[in-house]
């Protein structure tokens, strides 16, 4: 590897989720380490946060072996696991199995980096997002983005120092307002769905006993359409003022959240990869 060129320190990267559509941000990502394209600051949300851990380590085609290659050979996405983790997804494989010896995680690098790196959770007791930034404590970082990744509904209740957390998706889907918050001025944003798509604005029915000792989260969960349309809607604004830059899938997404047809999410794969080569990034240098 090349020595890193880090873009200017008023340009953010933000992490959309999305589940396994996030292989589209694998590919973007995998791009960027090919070109040695680094951020001074990043923050990611579920999907976004895990692939992003994957960025600051330096580890090219490790997210996208996690994501596609492995789960081809171990099948860790399925009911079946209700059964044993009370989760739809293999968690013990994924975030201990996975990062301690399948495909270690290099955590010594990720300290070492000198770029900032949050990932964001949904507080389950205020319905609010929550930024984490964590280097150095190897079980922390591993709580803090199993967290983030917690779908509402599919996954367990995460806890980060004790406290109960979601998806950082629930109460803050794109974190562009998180990066100018952090001194940032401009922001490149990658998306997991094309432009124009905008999510059903109907509140789920979430019935009585779910999350019961949490409205907050409830209220969050139900509210979740209006803030994502309303964040996109602003992040079209922010790219007309030359304040945002999005890479975003060209066509329609046929990668579900919960995808298992490899064909598929390999195709998603390069298409992250191809878009992102088609910026011209030293207009950020």
């Amino acid at each position: 590897m090349g020595q890193s060129v880090i873009v200017d320190k008023k340009t953010a990267l933000v992490l959309e989720g999305g589940g396994m559509r996030g292989v589209f941000t694998c590919g973007v990502l995998d791009y960027f380490m090919d070109n040695n394209i680094y951020f001074p600051y990043t923050v990611g949300v579920s999907a976004g946060a895990s692939n992003g851990l994957s960025y600051m380590s330096h580890q090219r085609g490790r997210a996208k072996l996690a994501n596609i290659d492995l789960l081809d050979k171990y099948h860790y996405i399925g009911w079946k696991y209700l059964f044993t983790q009370r989760n739809i997804m293999d968690y013990q494989l994924m975030f201990h199995d996975f990062p301690e010896r399948i495909i270690p995680y290099r955590y010594d690098v990720y300290a070492a980096n000198p770029c900032r790196f949050e990932s964001v959770t949904t507080d389950c007791l205020t319905g609010k997002a929550e930024y984490w930034e964590e280097k150095h404590d190897e079980k922390r970082i591993i709580d803090i983005v199993k967290a983030s990744c917690s779908l509402p509904f599919g996954c367990p209740i995460a806890y980060v120092d004790g406290r109960p957390m979601l998806d950082g998706g629930i109460a803050d889907s794109i974190p562009f307002e998180r990066a100018f918050s952090q001194g940032y001025e401009r922001v490149v944003v990658v998306l997991t769905r094309n432009m124009g798509y905008r999510k059903n604005e109907k509140k789920p029915y979430i019935p009585g006993f779910l999350y019961r000792q949490y409205p907050l989260l409830k209220e969050a969960i139900r509210q979740r359409g209006q803030m994502y349309n309303r964040q996109l809607e602003q992040l079209e604004e922010l790219e007309r003022q030359g304040k945002a830059v999005v890479i975003r899938p060209i066509n329609p997404i046929v990668v579900g959240r919960m995808e298992r047809n490899v064909a598929k999410l390999l195709n998603l794969y390069h298409e992250g990869y191809q878009c992102a080569a088609t910026f011209n990034f030293s207009v950020l240098l």
